[in-house]
């Protein structure tokens, strides 16, 4: 009894000396690192999910609940924390405020600055996924159950459509004052032309689509994003669809107009952009191959900001792609 004790002392005072000395290394230890980690306002583990510009400011919206605001086109940025929040849209107002969508069900609104927030609680939907704000100022909510909410009172009251399915709907946007869509889970596609007083729902997308974005430019003509980099279009308001190529194959997961022209971000660092009845690759330095969860136009830059994971925040510029393409084309003719 008395040798297992002894054979064993040594390694226990051994352990205790190098918990001493690790605790004096830790005491000593220099933070100021860290410490210019913690102030800079874009971190490492912040994840861009939304982006809206006013023409003025650039606010991004983060998983952890940061602001993120730039008045130099993405090349500086300030932020702002919402305390127990997951921004997941962002959508500018046409008095240039600006309206986010809190997974946490929850709506915030910033002034034109990107500052000033604060927050409206949402009943329905029970978890909302995309926000658009109308062309007279109403706030849109689509999310699961297959439901959307408005208000035009900045979220004191809310009227809610259910359309009886148990369904996401992933994307809502107002074309004009009478024309909207609606899209989500199994192909659902549901339209409006009395300024969302009703909502009716339409042949759903072929083969169950589910729609990571959809983009309408008219009330006529938009597109869909979905599954492994397929793109389905529609001419005539969205009762039928036919599929257009990627020659990428990048999945997209946010669509939107730059310049006049549909563009889409998405998986591995893509950009892609409309070329006739063809999504083509936009090439541009040092991509990271991660996904772009986020993007918006900067026309006057000819650039757009975009936004992923890791504290992913770069401005891309688009002029030379556009120029490299317009040459290629017409050396083909």
């Amino acid at each position: 009894m008395n040798k297992t004790y002894l054979s064993r002392a040594p390694g226990v005072a051994f352990i205790g000396a190098g918990l001493i000395g690790l605790a004096g290394c830790t005491a000593q230890a220099d933070l100021s690192a860290v410490a210019i980690e913690a102030a800079r306002p874009v971190q490492r583990y912040d994840m861009t999910q939304a982006l809206a510009s006013n023409g003025k400011v650039v606010v991004a919206g983060t998983q952890s609940g940061a602001v993120l605001v730039s008045t130099d086109n993405g090349r500086s940025w300030k932020r702002e924390m919402l305390g127990g929040s997951s921004l997941i849209g962002i959508a500018t107002c046409p008095d240039g405020r600006f309206v986010a969508v809190d997974f946490y069900r929850k709506v915030w609104s910033g002034d034109t600055a990107g500052t000033g927030w604060k927050s409206v609680p949402l009943d329905k939907p029970r978890t909302p996924l995309a926000i658009s704000c109308d062309g007279k100022g109403r706030w849109w909510v689509a999310g699961t159950g297959a439901t959307l909410a408005v208000s035009a009172d900045a979220g004191a009251s809310w009227t809610v459509t259910d359309m009886g399915e148990d369904a996401q709907l992933t994307s809502i946007q107002m074309v004009d004052d009478k024309v909207g869509f609606t899209a989500g889970e199994f192909g659902l596609v549901a339209t409006t032309t009395d300024g969302g007083a009703t909502w009716t729902r339409l042949p759903p997308m072929p083969d169950e689509f589910y729609p990571y974005a959809t983009l309408f430019t008219s009330p006529t003509e938009g597109w869909a994003s979905g599954i492994a980099g397929q793109i389905l279009h529609t001419r005539d308001g969205g009762r039928s669809w036919a599929r257009q190529t990627n020659i990428g194959r990048i999945p997209l997961y946010r669509l939107f107009v730059h310049e006049g022209v549909p563009h889409g971000v998405g998986a591995g660092g893509g950009v892609a952009r409309l070329e006739g009845e063809a999504w083509r690759s936009v090439a541009y330095p040092d991509a990271v191959p991660v996904f772009l969860a986020a993007a918006v136009s900067l026309p006057d830059q000819h650039a757009i900001v975009a936004g992923g994971p890791g504290g992913l925040l770069r401005v891309i510029g688009t002029q030379a792609a556009q120029a490299s393409t317009a040459t290629t084309a017409a050396a083909a003719q």
